[in-house]
C-alpha cells in the first residue's frame, strides 16, 4: 500500500484545524499528524515531526505564515507548504510565495481543491489558484517598507501632521516629508487619506 502524504495543519482558530482534520482523514492516501495554532509552533512542530506537507494559514499570531513558510525553508527543507488564506489581498500571498511556499488556495475553495492542491505540492509541483493568480495579476503588492515607512503610516492613520509625526520620532520636518512621498509612491496612493485606505484593505497596518 502507498505511504499516505502526511500533513501538519497550522491555523490559529481551532474550529478550522478540526474542520480540515476531519476534512483529509476521509481521504485514503492522506494522514493528519499533527496541528498548530500559531506560526511558531508550526515551525517546531514541522521540525519533530516532519510532515511531507503543512497546510498553513497566512494570518497567524507569534509568525505569520510567509514568515513560518521561510523558516521552514532552511529548517526543513523537504517539507513543502500550501498556504491558505481567506484575505483577498495580494501582498501576504506573494510573501508567502517568495518565501518558498509551494502553492496558496482561498479558503473558500471547494474540498475537491484543496484536496488536489496538497497532493500537487506533496508530489514537488505548484499549486497556486487561478482566483489567486487573477488576484496578484490585478492587485499587484505593494513593495516591501522600511521600518521607518511603517512608524509613519501608523502615525498618519492617528491624523497626525508632518509636524506631529517628525516631534514623535525626532527627526525632521523635511525627512518626514520624504518618507510620506515615498509612501505613496509605493502604495500608488494620491494622498494621505488614499495611502491609509490602502494600507488597510491591504493588512499593512497593525491595528
Amino acid at each position: 500500500m502507498k505511504t499516505p502524504i502526511r500533513i501538519l495543519i497550522a491555523d490559529d482558530h481551532a474550529v478550522v484545524r478540526t474542520g480540515l482534520a476531519a476534512l483529509i482523514d476521509t481521504v485514503a492516501d492522506m494522514k493528519v499528524v499533527g496541528e498548530a495554532c500559531n506560526g511558531e509552533e508550526a515551525v517546531l512542530e514541522a521540525v519533530r515531526l516532519k510532515p511531507d506537507v503543512v497546510v498553513m494559514d497566512l494570518m497567524m499570531p507569534k509568525k505569520d505564515g510567509a514568515a513560518a513558510t521561510e523558516s521552514l525553508r532552511r529548517l526543513a527543507p523537504r517539507t513543502h507548504v500550501l498556504l491558505l488564506t481567506s484575505f483577498a489581498t495580494s501582498d501576504g500571498i506573494s510573501r508567502g510565495i517568495e518565501a518558498g511556499a509551494a502553492g496558496a488556495v482561498l479558503k473558500d475553495s471547494s474540498n475537491d481543491v484543496l484536496i488536489e492542491s496538497i497532493r500537487t505540492v506533496a508530489s514537488g509541483g505548484r499549486a497556486v489558484s487561478p482566483e489567486i493568480e487573477r488576484l496578484i495579476a490585478s492587485d499587484p503588492p505593494v513593495e516591501t517598507l522600511t521600518p521607518r515607512q511603517e512608524e509613519v503610516l501608523q502615525s498618519m492613520t492617528r491624523g497626525l501632521t508632518n509636524r506631529d509625526i517628525a516631534r514623535q520620532l525626532s527627526i525632521s520636518e523635511d525627512r518626514v516629508e520624504q518618507h510620506v512621498r515615498s509612501l505613496l509612491a509605493k502604495l500608488g496612493a494620491a494622498n494621505r487619506t488614499e495611502a491609509v485606505a490602502i494600507a488597510f484593505r491591504k493588512h499593512l497596518l497593525k491595528i
